[in-house]
């Protein structure tokens, strides 16, 4: 909503909290939901963000159609791939005993993060300074919050030190004002 300059006010939900209203807005209980000014609500990044780009033509966030279009929504889909995954592993590690937790399916969960930054990283353009050419996209913001949310909570995966041109993508979206603005709380 900020790459499209739209007026918005970001709440952060904690979906595991006893008063959570979450639930009442998206029966999956999951973030992000946006609930708009008649207290009508969507849900999913995927079906927000379509709904988003019809909006205002500032930002435009998905091509219209063909080949670019299809792209987009292949990196969205991969960016959404290592949440999925990483999601998986805190709530694993965060959810769960220690008894309960299965190393097999956390080791595959990682398996697949490294095999979609690897894959980001072979495909990322070198000529072009976002995903999917000159200008950011729904593929630049899935990727940056997938790449955030790995430095917000598996610091020590250190995926900067071996993914240079994702590093670098990451550099310049952290100086977006909408990166900026909807950055995690830093926990001391």
């Amino acid at each position: 909503m900020a790459e499209k300059k739209l007026d918005y006010e970001l709440v952060l939900e904690d979906v595991w909290a006893d008063d959570s209203i979450i639930q009442q807005h998206n029966p999956l209980g999951k973030i992000p939901c946006l609930i708009m000014d008649d207290y009508g609500s969507l849900f999913d990044s995927r079906v927000i963000v379509e709904y988003l780009d019809t909006l205002s033509p500032v930002g435009r966030l998905l091509p219209q159609s063909g080949r670019e279009r299809a792209t987009t929504k292949a990196w969205e889909a991969v960016a959404d791939g290592i949440m999925d995954a990483a999601v998986t592993i805190h709530t694993e590690y965060t959810r769960r005993t220690t008894a309960q937790q299965s190393t097999d399916w956390i080791r595959r969960q990682e398996s697949k993060i490294q095999a979609a930054l690897d894959y980001m990283e072979n495909e990322l353009p070198e000529d072009m300074p976002y995903c999917t050419g000159i200008n950011i996209s729904l593929a630049d913001i899935a990727v940056g919050c997938a790449l955030g949310y790995l430095d917000l909570r598996f610091p020590k995966l250190e995926w900067r030190q071996h993914y240079e041109k994702l590093a670098l993508l990451m550099e310049k979206l952290e100086t977006r004002p909408s990166f900026q603005s909807t950055a995690a709380p830093v926990s001391n």
